[in-house]
């Protein structure tokens, strides 16, 4: 397959790709079309051995009331709260880890309505919202909304107030973990080599490829900053919520104005996948660590490319740590 065939998740392509002279002039194209299948958390039999002892059957009975009690009483709201991003950045485990928080009510499923399916209307997105009472959070993710060009306008349209979580990755890492994904569904697609460069010797990148255009933050960050401000958004760093997901979660919890309730003892971590996993609760024999598409093995590229690729967002990164005020230490 030629790079040509492989258009459907680039942008234009533009002329000049080098890093720090695209950070001052490249412009965003269109809304991009990241697609993020929306994967459920599964069981794995082989962890159940694995798994320490669970928080307290105590906690895991007041979530189950006050779930059954929502559900029985309470209303279906729009959103306060959105996961927006990133594609492969860790969103789907952000969402797992609140959604056991018992002043929060998540949507599983990514609804993609700012992005795709928009003209359905309000009452659409509402209707498909979980039932939730005053107290409670309405949250949804869909990580696409980061990197569309028209989301920012169309949530702040919704609420001004709404917070965002974007959960943010080495732009490397995250690239080559994105193009895994797609070999594991498209194995005849070209190498990462050859979609990420227009010139590996001169070391161009290509930038209309969605998979390097994602992971430059600072150029999507700028567009949501025009409807928002920035103490309305939270970085969850994905790096460590592998390496420290309490600590994560506790300032996730903070943003989102909640009691600290999910704290170290609802995680262990589970060595097969190499991602933390919730601990099981009383009521199940199985603890609940994400599906079997997360914790995937890269694909092995060569560190002269790595290098290369990192060199490139250099600029980008210091620039987005400048605007966030936090140090990333992708560098």
């Amino acid at each position: 397959m030629t790079n040509q065939a492989y258009d459907g998740k680039r942008c234009p392509p533009n002329k000049n790709a080098g890093g720090k002279k695209l950070l001052e002039k490249l412009e965003n194209c269109g809304s991009l079309d990241v697609r993020s299948a929306a994967q459920r958390v599964s069981r794995d039999p082989r962890d159940q051995s694995k798994a320490p002892a669970s928080p307290g059957a105590h906690e895991t009975d007041a979530n189950l009331k006050n779930m059954s009690v929502a559900q029985k009483y309470g209303n279906k709201k729009l959103p306060n709260a959105l996961i927006v991003g990133v594609k492969k950045g860790g969103t789907r485990a952000v969402l797992e880890f609140i959604r056991i928080h018992p002043d929060v009510r998540a949507l599983g499923t990514e609804p993609h309505f700012f992005d795709r399916n928009y003209d359905r209307g309000l009452d659409w997105y509402r209707g498909l919202m979980p039932r939730t009472l005053d107290s409670q959070i309405t949250l949804e993710k869909t990580p696409s909304y980061f990197v569309t060009r028209e989301a920012p306008r169309r949530i702040s349209s919704m609420s001004h107030d709404t917070k965002l979580i974007v959960v943010v990755r080495n732009p490397v890492t995250r690239a080559i973990s994105d193009y895994t994904q797609t070999l594991s569904k498209r194995p005849d697609i070209p190498t990462f080599e050859e979609l990420a460069f227009r010139n590996r010797s001169l070391g161009l990148v290509d930038t209309s490829w969605n998979a390097i255009r994602i992971g430059m933050y600072i150029l999507h960050l700028e567009n949501w900053l025009q409807y928002f401000r920035l103490s309305q958004m939270h970085f969850v760093s994905g790096e460590r919520l592998i390496t420290d997901p309490a600590g994560e979660m506790g300032r996730v919890q903070d943003f989102l104005g909640l009691k600290r309730i999910i704290t170290d003892k609802h995680f262990y971590f589970n060595r097969t996948k190499g991602f933390p996993c919730l601990k099981k609760p009383e009521s199940s024999s199985q603890p609940r660590c994400l599906g079997k598409s997360k914790g995937r093995t890269h694909v092995q590229i060569e560190q002269e490319v790595i290098e290369q690729l990192q060199e490139f967002y250099r600029p980008f990164n210091i620039k987005f740590y400048e605007t966030v005020g936090q140090d990333f230490k992708w560098d």
